[in-house]
């Protein structure tokens, strides 16, 4: 977009990138808006640190509010002091922290979008007088930006095209413990830790305050257990490190000169290493970071890491390996422990002899006999290494399990909210009495580990102690589906977008299942009480305690145990026991219809005459009505086009015959980009079998605590 006072000699000129761009008659640049930062940091921007005789830093500011453009407490930078890395401030306060620059040069980061899949690559340019930053999208990616929020979070954003509106995509600091200096001096925050991100004290420390910390408040950090004795104490190397504030940045050292700047320096406590490699010229440029005093604002995370040369008391400079008399003083006392260790262990070997149960510290090994799994003969079960929380520390995360902290129950046990390590999760404790339990724990840990969608709920870790088998899930805030569709004070928050977002969520879920993950999992429990509900309403598929892995070329499997809740399950399953992921797709088909009419699967339409969800549906659908199917709380909010053909997807998967069903993948296609040319739907019989057949079945599913899930929650 051009616009011009006088073409002869300045011209302005909107980019498609959102850069103004001011231009002199020859074309020169006079003046551009990305020059001038407001809160907004766009594509091919570039955030500055100059140094040398110019030196500053380039800053995001936020907004003072909401509907308030002028200048907020936020902003969002390079550090002019150490060049090195980025803050978000609150004022002169640091709120987080990057981490010094660790020296690549691009790196991708995907995020995604429910529309679209979006990957951000960030550069990294080095000059002779400042060093930049900068990113660009992937190409056919929604508009996107980063903003610095007057909340006082840096956000990434994108252009949702369905809403009319940004998505936050992610944001920072997304951890509790992520902010600046959270876990005290010398405690850093384990990024990578399994299940729950949380403070630890770094080796050779231990909490200055032990009764705070297991509270949760960390504030006063971490003491060393045993002081340094000099210049001769050595250092022990920590790998995968954020390296701490405060350092002093010591430039072109070899990593001798840099190791000799510390040992030589008994105020030196740490030291790291690393080649940058300049952007301007290729050459390497040497990074030596030197710390005095406390450590402040370490963390431990995957990417963009460094290791961390601590000095610790006891150790042999600069070897790090601990020296003869400090070995003395450990090996020995050991010596005498291990003596009696063993003495106990020959105690129990000898009481427990005979017993060939496969028992290993620290894993779980899928009962191939017994177990949902199914491995065939070339690829036989391993060992699985699991994120283990200890029995201590959830029995106070829910006060010892109590009542007030209960948030559902279900047929292998109870769930409760808790709290650990700064993060509310959700707790799933199995009864102790439930024998077949014990299978549906091993399969719910083992897949949900392997398995990474956002439409599916996340395991942060298991508890396998003192006879008691627990799974700790990420908590979400709104509930079961089933809990918000079918409550009528609720309800009301489900307005059709969120309905319709529901609907797609889930079926990505389960595509992902089918389809896109390492393995092809059967969910074999799919419905609304097993649709868990973030703060946003965006659902997460729950509860694999009954899933089932199958081979890639193997079109169904056969069970003598049918698992699962009446009216969900596909006729083929219900009655001779086959299942496959057309077993899946007809459940999705049940709970489709129920979200677009908000009456549950057994319900009788005693007002219409008919007994079943999906006869009274089809029967609607073929008198030419399927407009008279929606939920009522949802007509002004509807879209007649997108209800007609939910309602026509959802019959289609509720045929009776599996080959009639369409795959997971055709459904998401539909539901994302609409269709006129689907198929009308056959009409279902609904598999009845004699009545005193039918309720027999009802009476084995229902109320087997081993063969069903009867899941009420209440927030998870």
């Amino acid at each position: 977009m051009d616009a011009a006072t006088n073409s002869s000699q300045t011209t302005a000129v909107l980019l498609n990138s959102g850069n103004l761009v001011i231009r002199s008659a020859n074309g020169t640049t006079m003046w551009q808006s990305f020059d001038h930062l407001t809160d907004t940091f766009l594509p091919e921007m570039k955030l500055r640190v100059r140094y040398g005789m110019h030196s500053g830093a380039d800053r995001l500011l936020s907004w003072k509010g909401p509907d308030d453009p002028s200048a907020g407490r936020f902003s969002y930078g390079g550090d002019p002091e150490t060049i090195l890395q980025v803050f978000l401030w609150d004022g002169a306060r640091p709120v987080a922290r990057t981490g010094p620059w660790t020296g690549y040069l691009v790196k991708a980061e995907q995020q995604y979008q429910q529309e679209s899949t979006v990957i951000i690559y960030v550069a990294v340019v080095a000059g002779a007088e400042e060093i930049y930053t900068t990113y660009t999208v992937s190409l056919g990616a929604p508009p996107t930006r980063y903003v610095v929020t007057y909340s006082g979070e840096y956000q990434l954003q994108s252009w949702s095209s369905n809403r009319s509106a940004w998505v936050v995509l992610s944001k920072w600091p997304s951890l509790e413990c992520s902010h600046y200096g959270y876990c005290g001096p010398f405690g850093y925050c384990d990024e990578t830790a399994t299940p729950l991100q949380t403070c630890k004290c770094l080796d050779g420390f231990e909490p200055m305050n032990m009764e705070e910390w297991n509270k949760g408040r960390f504030s006063e950090g971490c003491r060393r257990k045993e002081a340094l004795q000099g210049c001769g104490d050595g250092f022990l190397a920590l790998s995968g490190m954020k390296s701490p504030d405060k350092f002093m940045f010591l430039a072109n050292r070899t990593p001798e000169e840099c190791v000799e700047e510390c040992v030589r320096n008994c105020s030196c406590v740490a030291y790291s290493y690393a080649n940058l490699v300049n952007g301007s010229s290729g050459d390497n440029v040497t990074r030596c970071l030197v710390w005095s005093g406390e450590l402040i604002d370490t963390g431990k995370n995957l990417v963009g890491s460094d290791t961390l040369y601590l000095r610790l008391a006891g150790l042999d400079a600069p070897s790090g390996k601990r020296n003869k008399s400090n070995t003395l003083k450990i090996v020995l006392p050991i010596l005498g422990s291990s003596v009696v260790v063993l003495i106990c262990i020959s105690l129990v070997w000898f009481k427990l002899k005979g017993n060939k149960k496969n028992w290993k510290q620290g894993k779980i090994t899928p009962n191939v006999t017994g177990a949902s799994y199914v491995f065939g003969e070339e690829n036989p079960a391993h060992d699985y290494e699991l994120p283990f929380v200890r029995l201590e520390e959830i029995t106070i995360a829910t006060h010892n399990f109590s009542d007030t902290c209960m948030i559902g129950q279900g047929g292998f046990g109870k769930v409760y909210k808790g709290m650990l390590g700064g993060q509310e999760v959700a707790v799933k404790r199995l009864s102790r009495d439930s024998h077949q339990g014990t299978t549906e724990f091993k399969n719910e840990v083992i897949l949900i580990a392997k398995l990474q969608h956002r439409n599916l709920v996340r395991l942060l870790g298991c508890c396998d102690e003192g006879g008691e088998k627990i799974l700790i899930y990420e908590y979400l805030p709104n509930k079961s589906l089933d809990a918000t569709l079918f409550d009528d004070s609720r309800k009301l928050l489900l307005d059709w977008e969120k309905r319709f977002s529901i609907i797609k969520g889930v079926a990505r879920g389960l595509l992902y299942l089918h389809e896109d993950s390492r393995l092809t999992i059967i969910h074999r429990d799919l419905k609304a009480g097993n649709v868990l509900l973030d703060g946003d309403m965006k659902p997460k598929i729950a509860d694999f305690g009954m899933a089932r892995i199958v081979g890639d070329n193997q079109q169904n499997a056969n069970t003598q145990r049918v698992v699962g809740t009446y009216g969900y399950m596909a006729p083929e399953y219900a009655m001779e026991g086959v299942f496959s992921t057309k077993s899946d797709v007809y459940s999705f088909g049940v709970l489709l219809l129920e979200v677009v009419t908000g009456i549950k699967r057994s319900s009788s339409i005693e007002s219409m005459g008919f007994s079943r969800l999906i006869r009274y549906s089809w029967n609607m659908w073929k008198e030419g009505k399927p407009e008279e199917l929606a939920d009522s709380s949802i007509m002004d909010s509807s879209s007649p086009d997108e209800i007609f053909l939910c309602i026509q997807v959802g019959l289609l998967c509720v045929q009776d015959k599996p080959d009639d069903r369409p795959h997971m993948s055709a459904v998401v296609f539909v539901l994302e980009n609409g269709s006129t040319t689907l198929p009308a739907p056959i009409r279902p019989s609904q598999f009845e079998r004699r009545n005193t057949e039918v309720e027999q079945t009802k009476v084995d599913i229902e109320n087997s605590m081993n063969n069903i899930t009867l899941t009420q929650i209440q927030g998870r």
